[in-house]
């Protein structure tokens, strides 16, 4: 599998899914199935809750296939 990034952004800050590091443990959906979908396309919509909420999501990815950088501070920064 090729080692592809996509990103979703709600303009303050941008979630970053590495789909080959994934593990799909659910805890993402299940967690806050708001946000994460992946029964639709774009799975990810950073629209759909606080920043706050998805911080403390992606704080519980066990594989490390989420992660998020602040836009103001970069990607490089976070």
């Amino acid at each position: 599998m090729k080692n592809i990034t996509k990103k979703y952004t709600n303009g303050e800050i941008t979630i970053v899914w590495n789909p080959a590091q994934c593990t799909h443990s659910t805890l993402c959906w299940k967690g806050l199935g708001e946000v994460f979908d992946p029964r639709k396309h774009p799975w990810i919509t950073p629209d759909k809750a606080s920043t706050e909420k998805i911080i403390e999501q992606i704080k519980k990815c066990p594989s490390g296939a989420l992660s998020y950088f602040h836009n103001s501070e970069g990607e490089n920064n976070s």
